[in-house]
C-alpha cells in the first residue's frame, strides 16, 4: 500500500477543491441572482438607469477578476498556491459580507471589484494544485469531480435567494435585525467562504511547486508568457476557447431579465413581484444544471470512447443545432442538418491557421492531415443527419437509417481500399 497516503491526500485535495469551486461559482453568479432586488432597494423602483447600472456593476466585478487573475497568478508562482487560496477566499468572503450592508452604488461597485479580485484566485489555484499533484492518468477524473460539483453552486445561490425569508428569519432571531433576501444571500456566501477557509487549512502545497521553489529560474514573470511567441499563441488560444462559453453563461444568461425578456416580447404579466425578481436566478439555475450535466457526460464519454475529439464533435453538432432552432426559428430537422454542415473543419481552414501560428513541423503535419481526414467525415455526418431528418416523419426507423448508412459507409470504404490498392500497383509498375 505504498500509494495509500498519496491517494488519501489527493482525495482530500479533490474534495476541498470541489467545495471551493462550489463556493466560487456561488459567489461568481450571486450578483446577477440578487441584483434586481438589491438595486431596487438602493435606487428605488423608478430609477431610469436601473438596467444600465446593473450591467456596469457586473462589468466592474469582471474587471476585478481580470486584475485578480494576473495578480494571483504572479503571486502563486512566487509564493505558492496555498497562499493564493487563503488570500483570495478571505478577500471575496469579506467582500460578500460587506455587500450585504452596502446601500449606495459607488460602494457597491468598489466592493464588487474587490470580490472579483478574490474570486479570480481561488479556482485557478485549486485546479493548479490538482493538476500538479495527481498523475496524468487520474487528474482528468479529479478535475471532472471539481467542475461537475462546483457548477451546482449557482443552483444553490438561486435556492438561498428563494429561501431568503426563512434564512433571514433565523438571522433576525439571532441578531434582532431584519434582512432582505439579497442581504441573506450575500451573508450566506461570505459565511461559506470563511468555512471553506477553515477546510483549506489542511490543504498541502503541490510537489511540483516545492521542486520549482528549490530552483533558481524565474517565476511569476509575465514576460515568460508574452516574450515567447509559441507560448503566447497557446495562451491566446486558451482565452479564445473560453470566450463562447462565457459569452453564453456570463452575458446571455445573466441578461435574461434585463434584455431578453423585453427584446423577445416574453409576457411576464402573470408573474408575481417575487417571481419577477427570480427570473435571472432561474435562468442561471437551469443553465448551470445543464453545464454540470454536460461536464459530467463529456468527461465520461471521453473515457469510454477514449477520444475527446469525438465528444467535442458531438457537442459542436448539438450546439449548432440548438442555435439554429433558437436563433433562426428553424425546425429541429433543418437545424440538425445545418449543425452537421457547420462542424466540418477541413484543410482550407486548418492550413491558413497553421501558417499564421507557425508551430513546429511535426504537430503542424499532424493537424494538417487531421483536417484532411475530418473533411470527408464531416460530410458523411451531414449526410447522415440529413437522412435522419428526411425520414423522421416516414415509416423508416432511426435504426434503419443507421443500418443503411453503415452499409453505405462499409461499401464506400471497401471500394476506396480496392481503388487505393490498384493505384498503388499502378504506381509501382510505372503506369
Amino acid at each position: 500500500m505504498p500509494n495509500a497516503p498519496t491517494d488519501r491526500r489527493s482525495l482530500l485535495l479533490i474534495v476541498v477543491a470541489a467545495l471551493g469551486y462550489f463556493v466560487d461559482i456561488y459567489d461568481l453568479v450571486l450578483f446577477n441572482v440578487v441584483k434586481r432586488e438589491s438595486l431596487l432597494a438602493i435606487l428605488g423602483p423608478d430609477h431610469p438607469r436601473l438596467t444600465e447600472i446593473g450591467i456596469d456593476l457586473f462589468n466592474v466585478q469582471m474587471l476585478g477578476m481580470l486584475v485578480g487573475g494576473i495578480l494571483w497568478g504572479v503571486w502563486g508562482d512566487k509564493k505558492g498556491r496555498i497562499t493564493v487560496l487563503f488570500g483570495s477566499i478571505l478577500l471575496y468572503s469579506a467582500a460578500n459580507i460587506i455587500n450585504a450592508f452596502t446601500f449606495d452604488v459607488v460602494t457597491y461597485g468598489i466592493v464588487r471589484f474587490i470580490a472579483g479580485v478574490g474570486l479570480a484566485g481561488e479556482l485557478g489555484a485549486g485546479i493548479t494544485l490538482i493538476t500538479e499533484t495527481m498523475s496524468r492518468e487520474k487528474r482528468g477524473y479529479g478535475t471532472m469531480v471539481v467542475v461537475v460539483f462546483g457548477a451546482l453552486g449557482a443552483v444553490f445561490a438561486d435556492e438561498v435567494y428563494a429561501q431568503g425569508q426563512r434564512i433571514g428569519g433565523l438571522l433576525t432571531s439571532l441578531t434582532g435585525h431584519a434582512f432582505m433576501n439579497w442581504q441573506v444571500a450575500y451573508i450566506v456566501g461570505g459565511a461559506m467562504g470563511l468555512l471553506l477557509l477553515v477546510l483549506r487549512v489542511g490543504a498541502f502545497e503541490s510537489g511540483l511547486f516545492a521542486r520549482m521553489k528549490e530552483r533558481t529560474e524565474r517565476r511569476g514573470d509575465l514576460m515568460l508568457l508574452f516574450g515567447d511567441r509559441e507560448r503566447f499563441l497557446k495562451y491566446l488560444g486558451c482565452i479564445l476557447i473560453g470566450v463562447p462559453v462565457w459569452y453564453v453563461i456570463g452575458v446571455l444568461v445573466n441578461l435574461s431579465q434585463d434584455v431578453f425578456v423585453p427584446e423577445l416580447g416574453i409576457d411576464i404579466s402573470a408573474l408575481t413581484e417575487a417571481e419577477r425578481l427570480r427570473i435571472n436566478g432561474k435562468a442561471i439555475r437551469y443553465a448551470y444544471i445543464g453545464l454540470s450535466v454536460g461536464d459530467l457526460l463529456s468527461a465520461l464519454l471521453s473515457q469510454v470512447l477514449r477520444s475527446r475529439k469525438k465528444v467535442i464533435l458531438g457537442y459542436l453538432l448539438a450546439n449548432a443545432t440548438l442555435a439554429g432552432v433558437f436563433l433562426g426559428g428553424l425546425d429541429l430537422g433543418t437545424a440538425a442538418v445545418l449543425g452537421g454542415i457547420l462542424v466540418v473543419t477541413g484543410p482550407t481552414v486548418i492550413v491558413p491557421l497553421l501558417r499564421t501560428a507557425r508551430i513546429s513541423r511535426r504537430p503542424a503535419t499532424l493537424l494538417k492531415w487531421e483536417g484532411i481526414v475530418n473533411d470527408p467525415l464531416g460530410a458523411l455526418l451531414a449526410i447522415f443527419v440529413f437522412q435522419l431528418a428526411a425520414r423522421a416523419g416516414g415509416d423508416a426507423s432511426v435504426w434503419g437509417v443507421v443500418g443503411q448508412s453503415a452499409a453505405g459507409a462499409a461499401g464506400g470504404g471497401a471500394l476506396g481500399l480496392v481503388a487505393a490498392r490498384l493505384l498503388d500497383l499502378a504506381l509501382d509498375r510505372g503506369w
